[in-house]
């Protein structure tokens, strides 16, 4: 439909679909404030090589005025290896900062007060054990854990579904979650515990309506983890936060945020049973769309991104990171990254868009969009909810093969020509050169191996040994895992330690 008008929205009652910002249910936004007061947090995504060379872009980025941190981990850690791990050969600092001991945290974080600073780290099989080190570090600063702000991505279904770095089942995983929701109840009841992610969903090839179907039937499949252990839902569900993708089709997805929003304040309350507003709120993230940026004329990057954070506005995210134009290429340059810290000032501080608390509300067009996607997302979940939840449909493929279809759909669309991508199959130039890319010292791997090994060799074994025999004991029994995880991380225990502590009692996910 080319044109909408008051017939689109017969029926439709404001005071049920809309409220008020602040106001279940939220479809106008989770602060009756929104932007009027205070913009997003700024939180650009980043790591690359060693804690030292990462630590440097992150107080660069600071200093030009960005607002929150987001770590980028690399493979190894993200899969609970050590960067001496003959499986990490190669990967060591290649598409992220390499973790392998408190040690690299301290670095990471040198000279950044983390008491005073928001950090998000994008880390799902191994988050606990990063979110230990953080805390420890910030800890030795002299901050008080209790007031610690930041998030844990510590979204493991989505791995399955979506994006491959996880290690143990489902079944042990989503057991170190809710020991996690637990853990931070009690020690760090400012932190977010979890960022349910529609990012990688979406990246994988997802449509709209799917990322978000399936990423609230992954919330919904945490929230029950979290009852079965025992947990009282309004004691966690304040700290959960989700984070998702902003894609080309601008009004999409400005509807898509407000749709989401909508129908988890719905379940929350109405099939969850939460009682506490703070538990039906929605607060997210968001990135731009990495899938859609294109090796060919790189700097048209820069517009694709421009757009696509005007969507995330539009839609009211809490935080946004912008991708750099030269990310279909390599990692990003500092000037390419500090352009995208640029696009963001220049559309929070220089075009208005925050002078008005959901200026799309009651447009016939969004509101129509908003409520068919709820519909058809609603519907989704639905027939997840038949096959008996979200890890049940994630074992038989369901997910799985509904992304697939739908990213050979579109990749059709792109071959035939009726869908545009403005320098690949249309509007194409001849004779491009690439731009200048940010290159990995090669010297970086051994030279993180060598620290390993002196930090290895300069600890008490005896005592790592403890700790880790502590850390199986309790993952065997019923006690929080965290608790004896942080005495090994305290004893020079490495990342590689705890995830072999694990895997013995835990055993390894295979895929389907």
């Amino acid at each position: 439909m080319s044109e909408y008008g008051p017939g689109d929205l017969e029926g439709w009652d404001p005071g049920d679909q809309l409220g008020s910002a602040g106001s279940y249910p939220f479809t106008r936004g989770p602060y009756p404030s929104m932007y009027t007061e205070r913009v997003w947090t700024m939180r650009q995504y980043a790591g690359f090589g060693n804690a030292k060379a990462t630590n440097e872009r992150f107080r660069a980025l600071l200093d030009a005025g960005q607002t929150g941190l987001s770590v980028a981990f690399d493979l190894p850690t993200q899969m609970g290896l050590d960067s001496d791990d003959p499986l990490a050969a190669g990967e060591v600092g290649k598409v992220g900062v390499a973790i392998d001991t408190v040690d690299d945290m301290r670095v990471l974080f040198d000279q950044i007060p983390l008491g005073d600073v928001s950090t998000s780290m994008t880390i799902n099989s191994t988050a606990a054990v990063l979110l230990l080190m953080y805390q420890i570090v910030a800890e030795e600063q002299g901050a008080n854990p209790a007031k610690l702000r930041g998030t844990i991505q510590n979204d493991i279904l989505k791995e399955y579904i979506a994006r491959g770095t996880y290690i143990y089942p489902t079944e042990p995983s989503m057991r170190i979650i809710t020991d996690t929701f637990a853990y931070c109840a009690q020690e760090m009841p400012a932190w977010n515990t979890i960022s349910i992610s529609g990012y990688h969903i979406r990246e994988a090839g997802s449509t709209a309506v799917q990322e978000v179907a399936f990423t609230i039937a992954n919330g919904l499949a945490y929230v029950e983890a979290a009852k079965a252990a025992g947990l009282d839902i309004d004691s966690f569900a304040p700290r959960l936060s989700f984070f998702w993708n902003a894609h080309n089709d601008l009004f999409e997805e400005a509807a898509k945020f407000r749709a989401a929003r909508r129908l988890w304040a719905r379940l929350m309350r109405d099939r969850v049973g939460a009682t506490h507003p703070d538990s039906w709120r929605m607060r997210f993230h968001t990135q731009t769309a990495g899938s859609t940026l294109t090796a060919q004329q790189p700097l048209t990057n820069v517009v694709r991104t421009a757009y696509q954070a005007l969507a995330a506005v539009l839609g009211g995210t809490q935080s946004l990171h912008t991708n750099s134009y030269d990310e279909a290429l390599g990692l990003p340059t500092n000037e390419s990254a500090m352009l995208a810290l640029r696009t963001q000032q220049v559309l929070g501080f220089e075009t208005g868009v925050s002078a008005t608390v959901d200026p799309l509300a009651g447009s016939y067009f969004v509101e129509s969009l908003t409520d068919r996607i709820e519909a058809d997302a609603m519907q989704l979940i639905a027939e997840i909810d038949e096959i008996g939840g979200a890890p049940s449909a994630i074992e038989q493929g369901f997910q799985q093969r509904a992304i697939e279809e739908a990213a050979y759909k579109y990749a059709k669309s792109l071959d035939s020509g009726e869908a545009t991508l403005v320098g690949v199959n249309r509007f194409v130039e001849a004779g491009e050169s690439d731009p200048d890319l940010l290159s990995i010292d090669p010297d970086l791997e051994p030279a993180q191996c060598r620290a390993l090994a002196q930090r290895r060799a300069s600890r008490d074994e005896s005592d790592v040994s403890t700790t880790l025999g502590s850390l199986s004991a309790a993952a065997n029994g019923t006690d929080n895992v965290l608790y004896p995880m942080k005495a090994a991380l305290l004893a020079g225990a490495t990342i590689g330690d705890v995830t072999r502590a694990f895997l013995p009692i835990f055993g390894r996910y295979r895929g389907t």
